[in-house]
């Protein structure tokens, strides 16, 4: 059966029907999913077995049959330890039907049918009794319901119906208790991810400053968390202000609660500072002991353990609603809030300390609209002075006193830039801190729909671009600008001056130190065979994604380049969009031996002749090919199918070809590799 999607094509801005399978979400649920990054887990897996081992083995201890309810059970592999542990019986409980069905076959293919019941069902939903689910409830909880924020996947919740409805009172639960840790720090590279800097211009009638207005400037920005491998930021890019504390601990063997609370903890300063991010990370306790531990801590907190890689458990960021001035020495009282999903914080001198029970929980509400345009990327890209300043000395370049200008980007500060630098009126933009609604007029019309009265029968004289568009995931979807410009053709002078002028996409072939794990097949995990979860992945990439990129911010993944990186493709913005394809073909010599995990492609934006903007590749910083990424940009990554090890071969390949295409009517562009 056949069913039409519709969807905004991201580059062309066109609305668009597909005929797509009725199996294409699941698909690209399975495409896209963590599943082998958890089976490469390796700290997770042998510490999930050891405390299911000492779990089952309590509970025999007291002559009781071991029976076990796993919620959210995936690939069935905690079952199967389970199982192999000793228990009795296993309910295995997965509400994704193509994930329960690949768990019905690993399950047998493994010899466990007899032992475990998978349960295609929401675990609110599974039923306990003769004629239920469960003959019985379980006396042993297992789950794997986290994610980065610990509760932001409902274990909360999950665990208060399981406690209520599926398991016994006193039972064992693995992990049996999960803690939070915080640490309170000030960084400008983290606070500019969050608020918007003072921008300012050098103009000829004298400096000019751009604000942001005061209720972007005191708006709370929203509740949801900012996660990143923390790992890679560097310790010279924040200041320690506080030790690391416990924030606080769930006890998963005893009734959770998970209604909105807060949790308030009392910080001595270490170093004085402004107080802006409250880091976040937690630790999973197998047994009740503590002896069998998983954490998450970053290399700064556990610096002589080895760091396991891993994608799907990361480290939190939050901000604080403002910055907050501490001094050395001083005492300070840290508040958790939290609902059933997310926590959130707030940051109070010690004598405004106020009662407990006076706290109303209610999450941080975005008032300024910034937060809900810009991510924390894009607020990081707008407060990068280095890249801002490309911007002004292309603007200086191409602005007369009568110029016209029409911007065409989301949420931009090219206007005002605009504005201040020069231009006689600008056309489409922003902020009225800056007391600029005389200056700057809002066109509210798409650039298809844009009339000459819209422009008061003024023809433009200068077209801006950064370009950046909200509805990007991939580095070319900015190519939407090529047709907006296109569009508004009529409305443009005969001798009209595009910003950026053109753009070009370049390409690299690397090895990935870790990331290379989300797409590798796993064969067996722990001892059990789950090579069904990777023909299942396997299926799925082929299903539709098996040629194409997928969206990584590469600052946060490091890989080394095997490659010199390559222009491959240009995009001439003076033009209009061509109707015929545009396509190269060619190889791309490898340079240094290692295991070739894939291509990045990145854009260039040139801004003028000699100006450029670069959203990818930003330097090769030693001989070994270590790359330095944009760290505001999402970059292409294609990973090849079959991964080459040039270490392990004395002939191994000298090139990669490539053939990439960009097909204008679509704005899709694909690519194929042969190594």
């Amino acid at each position: 059966m056949k069913t039409f999607c519709g969807r905004a094509n991201p580059t062309t801005g066109a609305m668009e029907w597909l005929e797509e399978d009725e199996s294409y979400d699941y698909h690209q649920e399975i495409a896209r999913s963590r599943y082998a990054d958890m089976l490469h887990d390796k700290d997770r897996n042998v510490k999930y077995y050891q405390g299911i081992r000492a779990a089952v083995s309590r509970v025999k201890e007291r002559g009781e049959k071991a029976i076990v309810l796993d919620i959210g059970t995936g690939t069935g592999l905690l079952s199967m330890m389970a199982a192999s542990a000793g228990a009795d019986f296993c309910y295995a409980v997965e509400v994704f039907k193509p994930m329960a069905n690949a768990a019905v076959k690993i399950v047998e293919k493994n010899g466990f049918s007899d032992k475990i019941k998978v349960i295609n069902k929401h675990s609110t939903e599974v039923t306990v009794g003769p004629d239920g689910d469960m003959q019985c409830r379980a006396n042993i909880l297992v789950t794997e319901l986290f994610d980065t924020e610990l509760i932001g996947e409902g274990a909360l919740p999950t665990y208060e119906h399981a406690h209520k409805h599926l398991v016994q009172e006193g039972c064992e639960a693995v992990p049996h208790r999960a803690t939070v840790y915080v640490q309170l720090v000030e960084s400008k590279r983290m606070w500019s991810w969050n608020k918007l800097f003072p921008v300012c211009v050098e103009a000829e009638d004298g400096e000019k400053i751009i604000v942001s207005p005061s209720e972007m400037e005191n708006c709370p920005g929203v509740p949801s968390v900012c996660d990143i491998q923390l790992n890679q930021m560097p310790s010279s890019d924040f200041t320690i202000l506080s030790d690391v504390v416990t924030m606080f601990s769930v006890d998963f063997s005893k009734p959770v609660r998970s209604a909105s609370t807060c949790y308030r903890v009392q910080l001595e300063t270490i170093k004085s500072g402004k107080a802006q991010i409250v880091l976040s990370w937690w630790d999973i306790d197998m047994d009740p002991s503590g002896k069998i531990n998983c954490t998450m801590a970053p290399y700064w907190v556990k610096p002589t353990s080895a760091l396991q890689w891993r994608d799907h458990w990361m480290q939190c960021v939050y901000f604080l609603p403002n910055e907050e001035p501490v001094f050395q020495g001083e005492n300070v009282y840290l508040t958790a809030y939290r609902d059933e999903y997310s926590v959130w914080y707030k940051l109070q001198k010690a004598r405004e300390e106020e009662n407990k029970a006076d706290v109303r929980v209610e999450s941080p509400v975005c008032r300024c609209q910034a937060h809900l345009l810009w991510n924390r990327p894009r607020f990081g890209e707008l407060n990068d002075q280095n890249r801002t300043c490309q911007y002004m000395k292309s603007l200086m370049k191409v602005l007369k006193t009568d110029s016209i200008c029409l911007c065409i980007s989301d949420g931009s500060l090219l206007p005002v830039l605009a504005h201040y630098l020069g231009a006689k009126q600008v056309l489409l933009a922003f902020l009225k801190a800056n007391h600029l609604e005389d200056k700057i007029k809002i066109l509210e019309a798409r650039p298809e729909s844009l009339t000459s009265s819209h422009l008061e029968d003024k023809k433009i004289s200068v077209l801006l671009g950064e370009p950046f568009f909200t509805t990007s995931l991939l580095p070319w979807h900015n190519l939407y600008f090529w047709y907006a410009r296109t569009a508004v053709t009529m409305h443009l002078a005969s001798d009209v001056t595009v910003l950026p002028q053109s753009a070009s996409l370049h390409m690299m072939i690397v090895e990935f130190q870790d990331l290379w794990r989300i797409r590798s097949p796993c064969g067996t995990c722990e001892g059990f065979d789950v090579r069904t979860m990777d023909d299942m992945i396997k299926n799925s990439l082929d299903f539709r994604e098996s040629k194409e990129a997928e969206p990584h911010p590469l600052w946060e993944y490091p890989c080394k380049s095997l490659s010199d990186p390559q222009e491959v493709l240009t995009f001439d913005f003076r033009r209009t969009v061509p109707q015929h394809d545009l396509s190269a073909e060619g190889s791309v010599n490898l340079l240094r031996k290692g295991k070739s995990h894939g291509a990045v492609l990145w854009m260039e934006y040139h801004l003028t002749a000699d100006i450029s903007v670069n959203t990818g590749l930003t330097q090769i910083s030693n001989d070994k090919g270590n790359c330095e990424w944009n760290p505001h940009c999402k970059q292409a990554v294609y990973f090849f199918s079959s991964v080459i090890d040039s270490e392990t071969q004395t002939d191994f390949p000298s090139a990669v070809t490539y053939a990439i295409n960009f097909n204008p009517k679509t704005g899709e562009i694909t690519m194929d590799f042969k190594l």
